[in-house]
């Protein structure tokens, strides 16, 4: 689990590098939202430069100093849609949007250099203001313009393409969404581009990596291979796999396909490590093993918790291999995609594999967009190419009551919640998310390579569903919630695109006061450096974790809330006296978090305190140095291919910065002699100090 944070994304960018940005006043739906973190900071406040009215279309040309603040003034109706871009001319800016009440509802803080886009819904009307600052001490010329300011639009197909003209144009990557109901399509449209090289616009039939969403087809490959008796999820995996560890209890396959296995997560590992897969380094298959083979204890027992792992999914596509004698990539043409028609969809064996008809994946640089290469050492966990029409082909199989591929049995299973060994369950089937969007079961998957991002949503009980993919690295995949509600709503009930806890609850009927009792920090079992605070203001409630900004929630029953930037939800727990000592953080999966005591007080170390940890760490795990030194504002962790990492203390002996969180140990005698480090998917990685 990865608190805060796109569940399928599987590798780890930082919370400064989104390009773009939806808002929203009843729901802010974030885009490619980076994996650990929020998105919002809110700057300190700065000189105004006085205020200017907005237009659509026209262009605007300004010149920042440092401190400087230009403010520009929107007016919309009720139920709006807003979408503007700033050109970073020779400057780098912060966009705020704020509401009439001076309240951010977005903010927007990606590329150096190049176009901000800003766009999204706003359902309350009246005054808005949009600011542009400069970062830090940078003076120079941006250009800020306003695309459209117009009513969201009612019908669906008219939604859709509003949604996504910011992706339209033959400058920038594209994206596609296909929807269909009984059998029938009803929706398919793509706009923008598929290869900025060559100008090929991006079509309904190209193929795309679609990341994580190829999940769900290894786990149909493992479910195949037990059908046949070729193995039992019960089994060990190093019956299969007898390379791997005996890490004294035992990982079934069944914990592969469930993220429950206690194994490290490859991706964050290697970040760790100072492996650059954000930037194209290469991974190799064989690497998964080795992984596993280095790692000295499980990170929990298997079936005790979900943590989201692509680790696992890589090693059950490797037993497919070993029980069928087969290659993945051949075994899953066989046996699934030549059998449901399937000609546009592929697993790409390595990085460097050619993908005849398919999309190049794109983010954005400080020039322009740059081409991103593929995650390498994918296979299993991603890696599949495929297009909006194939993955509805799949989608229907399930639906079929004589499925071409697997057995109704198969699918139940699939799409059956997974329950941990304390029976609390995890929200994930095998290879699928299960839970529930305006009172309709809900069965999803989304996914996102390098640039490539993905989501498959499908609707059982009306035979429904409806699949986004894009080649855009800040695409929000996410909107095929908001679509469906749309081309479903006879179906799905209206304000619940989250999966909230209750769709009838009325967020206006709750008393702000009754927030007082959760009011407090919880710090996440399985990473005690990540703290969730919860705060009220007036009647407004905020959460904010660990180095990142506060962000508001909003209460879907008396004890359950919604953060809807992000996709996930807030349960609160009570103890055996009735007070409140827990809470479960939802999203793509379920992560306990335990009260901490109100009185505890902060720590900020000083002078000496902070001299104790510099020194030299060395990972024999990782095979990697992190050097600690004191910085300008308190400690600096450096590693040579990576930035500096500025560490924010929070407990005694814990810092956390970047994603990453430092607990430090020491011996008998009060002397730091290493940390553990931990990302959350990946943790207690031991450095030992080497001097």
């Amino acid at each position: 689990m990865v608190p805060y944070g796109t569940y399928n994304d599987p590798i780890p960018r930082s919370t400064t590098t989104l390009g773009h940005a939806h808002f929203m006043i009843r729901s802010t739906r974030l885009l490619a939202i980076p994996t650990f973190a929020f998105v919002f900071t809110l700057g300190a406040a700065t000189p105004a430069m006085g205020q200017a009215e907005l237009r659509e279309g026209r262009e605007v040309l300004g010149t920042l100093e440092p401190g400087d603040t230009a403010r520009y003034n929107v007016e919309v109706g009720e139920d709006y849609y807003v979408y503007g871009e700033v050109d970073q001319i020779s400057v780098d800016v912060v966009i705020r949007v704020l509401d009439a009440e001076g309240e951010q509802v977005a903010r927007v803080d990606g590329r150096a250099r190049g176009v901000e886009t800003f766009a999204g819904e706003l359902d309350d009307p009246g005054a808005y203001t949009i600011e542009v600052t400069p970062r830090e001490d940078e003076a120079g010329e941006y250009e800020i313009v306003l695309h459209r300011i117009e009513p969201v639009e009612t019908d669906p197909a008219k939604l859709a393409d509003q949604l996504m003209s910011r992706y339209d144009g033959d400058d920038r990557p594209g994206a596609a969404i296909q929807v269909w109901r009984d059998g029938r399509t009803v929706y398919s449209e793509s706009w923008g581009m598929g290869n900025l090289a060559y100008g090929l616009p991006f079509e309904p039939d190209m193929r795309t990596n679609i990341g994580s969403t190829s999940k769900q087809f290894t786990a149909m490959a493992i479910m195949l291979e037990a059908d046949r008796g070729a193995l039992s999820l019960d089994d060990d995996i190093r019956t299969h796999l007898p390379e791997l560890p005996d890490f004294g209890e035992t990982i079934s396959v069944r914990h592969l396909i469930t993220h429950t296995s206690g194994l490290r997560e490859i991706f964050n590992l290697l970040v760790m490590a100072g492996r650059r897969i954000d930037r194209g380094d290469f991974v190799d298959r064989d690497e998964i093993i080795e992984v596993v083979q280095a790692q000295p204890k499980l990170q929990n027992a298997p079936g005790s918790e979900w943590n989201y792992n692509n680790t696992a999914y890589a090693l059950a596509a490797m037993i497919v291999e070993r029980t069928s004698g087969t290659a993945f990539p051949k075994y899953m043409e066989e046996h699934v995609f030549a059998p449901l028609g399937m000609t546009g969809t592929m697993v790409r064996a390595h990085a460097e594999s050619i993908v005849p008809n398919s999309s190049q994946g794109y983010l954005l640089g400080r020039e322009g967009f740059t081409e991103a290469r593929d995650l390498g050492a994918a296979v299993g966990a991603g890696a599949i190419y495929s297009t909006v029409e194939d993955l509805q082909r799949w989608v229907e199989n399930y639906a079929n009551p004589d499925p071409v591929v697997g057995t109704p049995a198969i699918f139940e299973e699939m799409m059956t919640s997974y329950v941990l060994t304390d029976g609390d369950e995890t929200g994930y089937g095998y290879g699928l998310m299960i839970d529930e969007q305006g009172g309709q079961r809900r069965v999803h998957h989304g996914g996102a390579d390098i640039a490539h991002r993905s989501q498959l949503v499908y609707y059982p009980d009306i035979n429904a569903g409806i699949t986004t993919q894009s080649n855009h690295g800040a695409f929000n995949s996410n909107v095929a919630f908001r679509l469906a509600a749309a081309f479903f709503s006879d179906a799905i009930a209206s304000g619940d695109e989250t999966g909230g806890e209750d769709a009838e609850f009325d967020p206006e009927s709750y008393d702000p006061e009754d927030f007082d009792e959760f009011v407090g920090r919880y710090a996440i079992d399985a990473a005690p450096n990540f703290i969730l605070s919860f705060f009220r203001e007036d009647t407004t409630l905020y959460t904010q974790a660990t180095g990142q900004q506060r962000i508001e929630i909003v209460p879907t029953s008396d004890s359950t809330f919604a953060i809807e930037q992000v996709d996930a939800s807030i349960v609160f727990h009570r103890g055996e006296a009735g007070e409140v000592d827990a809470l479960t953080l939802n999203q793509g999966g379920a992560q306990r978090a335990t009260r901490l005591e109100d009185d505890a007080e902060e720590w900020e170390p000083r002078g000496e305190e902070l001299e104790a940890y510099v020194g030299r760490y060395f990972s024999e795990e990782l095979e990697t140095f992190y050097v600690v030194v004191v910085g300008d504002d308190g400690l600096v962790a450096h590693h040579r291919r990576t930035a500096d990492v500025e560490l924010s203390p929070g407990e005694v002996d814990r810092f956390s910065g970047s994603e990453l969180n430092f607990t430090f140990e020491r011996d008998r005698n009060g002397r730091v002699i290493g940390f553990y480090l931990d990302n959350v998917r990946t943790r207690d990685v031991r450095f030992e100090r080497v001097r």
